[in-house]
């Protein structure tokens, strides 16, 4: 329980107690930077949302990349987001 409590955390702000950073569209998907301080850094992580299907699909990740600053890791963060929507569009929310 206490990991879903830290990733809820970490999607929400909480844990810093910095406010989460707003969420931005791209190509019909909702992408929410959710950085986290790591060892001096902020670390690579956010989640991808789309309503599928008339059901709401989210994919999250975590990139072993860091940045010196909150700022620099959301602007990477989306970066990363963009690009696995551009390779992957809605396979990422396959299981399996």
């Amino acid at each position: 329980m206490s990991m879903l409590r830290g990733l809820w955390s970490r999607l929400t702000g909480a844990r810093t107690g910095e406010p989460a950073a707003d969420p931005i569209e791209y190509k019909g998907y909702r992408i929410r930077p959710t950085p986290y301080p790591s060892r001096g850094a902020y670390q690579t992580s956010g989640t991808i949302e789309k309503q599928v299907g008339g059901e709401l699909k989210e994919h999250s990740f975590v990139r072993a990349e860091t940045h010196p600053s909150r700022d620099q890791a959301i602007e990477f963060s989306i970066a990363k987001a963009q690009q696995i929507i551009d390779e992957q569009g809605e396979r990422m929310f396959r299981s399996g």
